[in-house]
């Protein structure tokens, strides 16, 4: 094993490898640039969305209604057998 590091010791580097760190490194920053980037456009659509529903609700005010109650099988009918057994 010795001999073959001694052998990779003495063959010259390939010329690709001097620009390798330049590369990651220009890559890893328009990453970043990137990340930023959109970071503020995330924040720039919350805004515009926040301030879209407070125009909206604030435009179009109607009256609030209360709503039925929820019932499990659906509403309650008048012609129900538990009502028109029940002789109260």
């Amino acid at each position: 094993m010795d001999e073959e590091l001694r052998i990779l010791n003495r063959i010259d580097l390939p010329a690709a490898l001097d620009a390798l760190d330049d590369r990651i490194i220009g890559a890893l920053a328009v990453r970043r640039r990137e990340a930023a980037a959109t970071g503020r456009l995330m924040a720039l659509a919350a805004f515009v969305s926040l301030g879209g529903g407070f125009v909206a609700g604030s435009a179009i005010s109607q009256p609030a209604v209360a709503a039925s109650p929820l019932a499990p099988f659906g509403p309650p009918s008048a012609l129900a057998p538990s009502t028109l057994l029940d002789t109260q």
